[in-house]
């Protein structure tokens, strides 16, 4: 028992400097990501997205990197932008880009793993988006859309908000446009909280308890280019079962890449957020069985392909990192440029909590609303879903989020 209670605390310990690593980073990564939602609003996109052209593709990716989500609400988004008219593929792809072409992921992997991870991520999710878009003309048919399209019914259309029809600049001189962009930033820690404390709170047991002998059973070492096409076809099959996304995933990786595990396939374990277990069932949700299955191995497969093609791009021009750090991170404080970055940006993280505080003061919040379960930050015009609770609107991310909200109801009035 002793035993037992020293490797939980050693586990607590390492999850906790993992998260201290990277405070920073997810500061100002979720407040540029804040700022982006505010500033860039979301609006009339099945209007350019309703064919599946190279054209159409790279919006898909352009308005994807801009729209920064969770897995969840990025499903959500790609599952109404479709709904309203756009095109399955290109749906998709904005789904891929919301959630591997973002910022916030970008500045956390390159701080847990360094900066050829965070290239890796930007690289091939534009490899991922052009693979699908090849893959998808032939595993998914006109027949499997149809019948998705017509599982969803007509989802409306998106309608302009009264801060989106203002000027962009207007915007950014206004105070109510800067508390809007707080209350985003908020939404999205909020949204995202249990993803991150599940991420490293598991990251920090698999460093501390899982021996390298065992990670080397999993993901197999030492036979070059086979050792490579393993790694990256397991890597996803872990995400899938990990039940693990978003910003969640880097942590795991860099417990995977102490263990062992190769470029690609840290690589590819990245890109599957959009596999998890909990993700399969919404899919199959929205889009029937059928779909759901070869979304399922189109995913897998592009994932895996986009892994690999990075490891490899990388070994060609001599940039793949050669040496395993014998921690994940150290597991002390000390005064370098991590703890002046953290106290600098905790201050700059009350200044932002001031202004999403008093946000109505300011003048902002009119066009939106906080989604009761996740905590994100909605605009009502667009909202994905909604629900009248005695004669008042309350409004949500995702599908998701509403059949949680109403199984919590249901709950509530058999006790």
């Amino acid at each position: 028992m002793h035993h037992l209670l020293i490797d939980v605390a050693h586990s607590l310990r390492e999850a906790f400097f993992m998260f201290w690593a990277t405070l920073w980073a997810l500061i100002l990564g979720f407040g540029i990501s804040g700022a982006v939602q505010a500033f860039v609003p979301r609006v009339s996109m099945e209007r350019v997205l309703g064919r599946r052209g190279p054209r159409e593709i790279g919006r898909a990716t352009l308005f994807g990197a801009a729209s920064s989500s969770c897995s969840y609400a990025a499903s959500a988004m790609a599952k109404t932008l479709f709904q309203r008219g756009a095109d399955f593929v290109s749906s998709m792809v904005f789904m891929f880009a919301s959630t591997n072409l973002v910022i916030e992921l970008g500045i956390v992997i390159w701080v847990l793993l360094g900066w050829q991870f965070a290239l890796g991520e930007f690289v091939g999710g534009v490899i991922m988006i052009v693979l699908f878009s090849w893959l998808a003309r032939l595993v998914i048919k006109r027949r499997d859309i149809e019948a998705a399209r017509a599982r969803l019914g007509d989802g409306g259309h998106v309608h302009d908000s009264a801060s989106a029809r203002k000027a962009w600049r207007e915007r950014l001189r206004s105070p109510a446009g800067w508390a809007d962009a707080a209350s985003y930033t908020f939404g999205d820690f909020r949204m995202l909280r249990k993803e991150m404390v599940a991420g490293y709170l598991v990251a920090g047991f698999l460093a501390v308890l899982v021996p390298v002998s065992v990670w080397n059973n999993v993901f197999v070492t030492g036979h070059g280019f086979w050792t490579s096409l393993q790694n990256v076809l397991v890597g996803p099959f872990i995400a899938l079962i990990a039940c693990v996304c978003s910003i969640g995933n880097v942590p795991l990786a860099a417990a995977l890449w102490h263990g062992g595990i190769s470029f690609g396939g840290v690589m590819s374990f990245i890109f599957a957020d959009l596999i998890a277990l909990p993700l399969l069932f919404i899919y199959r949700r929205y889009y029937g069985r059928r779909l759901a299955l070869k979304l399922l191995f189109t995913f897998w497969a592009v994932m895996s392909a986009a892994g690999l093609a990075v490891e490899y791009i990388f070994l060609g021009v001599g940039i793949v990192p050669t040496t395993r750090p014998a921690a994940v991170v150290p597991t002390e404080f000390s005064w370098d440029y991590t703890t002046f970055l953290n106290i600098v940006f905790l201050l700059v993280l009350v200044g932002l909590w001031w202004l999403a505080r008093n946000r109505e003061r300011l003048g902002g919040g009119a066009d939106y609303a906080i989604d009761p379960v996740c905590g994100m930050q909605v605009e009502r015009a667009n909202a994905a879903a909604r629900s009248e609770r005695d004669g008042e609107v309350v409004y949500f991310c995702s599908d998701h989020c509403l059949h949680r909200f109403e199984a919590a109801e249901r709950t509530e009035a058999t006790v």
